[in-house]
């Protein structure tokens, strides 16, 4: 795992290049503090700058920016490239003698050898990529199917063209002249994350995930897809396959033993993030089915019984007999994280699981290099509770007439958010945030199609263009064509919920300690055939998730697993009107909105104090605000 940087300019002598390249590399340090170096072609105005975080072939014949056996062609690359071996015997076979034995150098010699457009779509990994053809005067830039790992570029004024892993690394460059998009600070208010391929600037742009961009000297930057989404659920679902129960789960158990199995490949040493639900526990089981010596497994508690789960990752830990390490933090120990929010997220990011992302990260980078993690079962195994729900939502509001639906949203909303919840904490059963569920749920009810459904369910500010001025409603991807409901609030949520929250959080948190974070879900190779699954191995008896369930129930027992979906939250509520009251206040005052203008002042105080009395259950919408405001203080307009 490491970080790469980079432009291509005008063309100039060496030295500036190259400085310029290290400024951007050493602006991401921390992704990859074990080496660095940078390459530059005068001649076409083109530096690559790279941070290294040494995983596999820990000597020198691993280091980047690498050059190929010909000459021709050199790579800066952040990833693993899990299935890099099924590369090897063709570059054999064309007579290719590898220097090593890092993926980097296989993935560059088959690019020589073979050529981008036909090696990319058999890649299984983590990556992002930029490859200059020295002849050709060509510079290619991806990022893997799922988007796992991240990368920026943008063009400035005078033509140059911008990349790198994080923002950080473009603003280090002298070029830099992005405003703030206003666009995109509504697309933060409304689901929490800028949504791609916006980003916080405008004229900079996240890649996709499964696309390349192409820029050659002189020409227009060509994107293109090479792995498509929308495509693989598409015919996965009009391919879709009916085994049996027993040969589904017999074929996934299978599957995830390989992929796992790959994904423990590491010259350092290798643990997991364990919750204790139902995709980290699979993870972690699958290793130990096919690991060579003991599992590593980390988990920190909080002192708050409804967000602490972990007596649950410590039952599981104990039945699969993994050498497990649990810390115990206090909210002294999360507040002290805020501080550093702006700088780690160096895009205003509003998921406060952000902050037990990073505590349990710190933890297992103290004793290994490498953690495996569960992400990506829930979009696509049907994991989230909105997946069970949106169906029953769809058809029990298809049947009542307009005035009934509107009737009961109203019922609903009728008691705050903190009414549902003070009301939920006096029965047994009832679950975490009932009130944000009500709430969410009567917005469904009011919705007319399936589309405005997700949309109630995953906006936090439903007037967030109101809230910025100039700015239009944020937009979500369209569907593919034949999925049903269920169906299409997955690709929705593998689409953009996936990519644009999730692995940022885990990517930013993780790299932030210098600890590279896998994702055996999220394989290509799982994504392809969760998507051939009739819904009927997704969900049943009311239940997200079954096969996977199935699998894991082979390994772990059923009464470890079977309790309400809990979530790796915090308690923000409580901390906005205690101990971040005063950081809050101050970032929410009139003086510091005036400083930037790009938000309704009144509108949010209002809701601010709403929820300092307790109406309207306002944290996660706040939370956005409040982490917008501490990003522009860092970054764009420091007292």
């Amino acid at each position: 795992m490491c970080g790469l940087a980079g432009f291509l300019g005008k063309p100039t002598t060496a030295a500036p290049l190259t400085a310029h390249a290290q400024a951007m590399a050493d602006a991401i340090l921390h992704r990859g503090p074990d080496a660095g170096d940078t390459w530059a072609d005068a001649e076409a105005g083109l530096a690559l700058g790279h941070r290294r975080l040494s995983i596999l072939d820990l000597s020198p014949a691993g280091a980047q920016p690498m050059v190929s056996a010909c000459g021709r062609f050199v790579i800066a690359y952040n990833g693993e490239v899990y299935n890099h071996a099924e590369l090897m015997p063709a570059l054999a076979a064309a007579g290719v003698t590898l220097r090593g034995h890092s993926d980097t150098e296989v993935l560059l010699e088959s690019f020589a050898r073979f050529g981008v457009e036909t090696i990319l779509p058999r890649l299984a990994g983590m990556y992002v990529f930029a490859l200059w053809d020295r002849r050709d005067r060509r510079l290619v830039l991806a990022r893997d199917p799922l988007g796992i790992k991240p990368l920026y570029w943008g063009r400035t004024g005078d033509g140059t063209v911008l990349f790198g892993s994080e923002l950080k690394a473009l603003r280090a460059h002298p070029a830099w002249d992005f405003p703030i998009d206003p666009q995109a600070v509504a697309g933060l208010l409304s689901f929490g994350y800028v949504p791609a391929p916006l980003s916080i600037h405008r004229g900079v742009h996240k890649l996709p995930p499964g696309h390349s961009l192409t820029i050659e000297v002189g020409g227009e930057p060509r994107l293109s897809c090479f792995w498509s989404l929308g495509h693989v659920a598409a015919h996965g679902q009009a391919e879709a396959v009916h085994w049996s129960d027993a040969e589904a789960a017999d074929r996934l158990e299978a599957l995830l033993r390989q992929v796992t199995g790959e994904h423990l490949l590491s010259d350092v040493p290798v643990g997991a993030f364990l919750s204790g639900g139902i995709d980290s526990s699979t993870v972690v089981a699958m290793m130990k089915q096919v690991a060579n010596g003991p599992v590593r497994t980390f988990t920190i508690g909080y002192g708050e019984s409804g967000y602490d789960e972990s007596a649950h990752a410590a039952a599981v830990a104990r039945h699969l007999g993994t050498d497990h390490t649990e810390l115990r933090v206090t909210a002294d120990d999360a507040l002290a994280v805020i501080p550093t929010l702006a700088d780690m997220y160096d895009e205003p990011f509003a998921d406060s699981s952000q902050i037990p992302t990073f505590l349990v990260s710190q933890l297992a980078r103290r004793y290994v290099t490498v953690a495996l993690s569960g992400d990506g079962g829930d979009e696509l195994f049907a994991g989230y509770n909105r997946h069970v729900w949106i169906e029953r939502v769809q058809g029990a509001a298809g049947r009542l007439p307009a005035w009934a639906r509107r009737l009961g949203a109203a019922a609903m909303t009728g008691l705050s958010a903190d009414g549902w919840d003070r009301l939920a904490g006096g029965l047994p059963g009832m679950p975490r945030l009932l009130g944000n569920k009500m709430h969410k749920l009567a917005a469904a009810l009011s919705a007319r199609d399936g589309g405005e459904i997700y949309r109630s369910l995953v906006t936090l500010w439903p007037d967030a263009h109101a809230l910025v001025p100039g700015a239009a409603p944020a937009g979500l991807p369209a569907v593919p064509d034949g999925l049903g409901t269920v169906e299409r609030v997955q690709f929705l949520d593998a689409a953009t919920y996936l990519p644009d929250d999730i692995l940022v959080k885990v990517d930013r948190a993780s790299m932030a300690v210098s600890l590279e974070s896998r994702v055996p879900l999220l394989d290509r190779r799982v994504a392809e055939f969760a998507w051939t699954l009739p819904r009927r191995h997704r969900l049943r008896d009311g239940q997200g998730k079954w096969l996977l369930r199935q699998v894991l129930y082979r390994h772990v027992p059923r009464e470890l697993m079977e309790r309400p979906k809990m979530g790796f939250a915090v308690p923000i509520g409580g901390w906005l009107k205690g101990p971040l009251r005063p950081w809050a206040e101050d970032l929410l005052s009139e003086t510091a909105f005036a400083r930037h203008g790009l938000i309704d002042a009144a509108l949010v105080r209002r809701r601010w104090h709403n929820h300092l009395a307790g109406r309207g259950g306002w944290e996660h919408h706040l939370w956005a605000v409040l982490m917008f405001q501490a990003w522009i203080r860092r970054w764009e307009n420091a007292p």
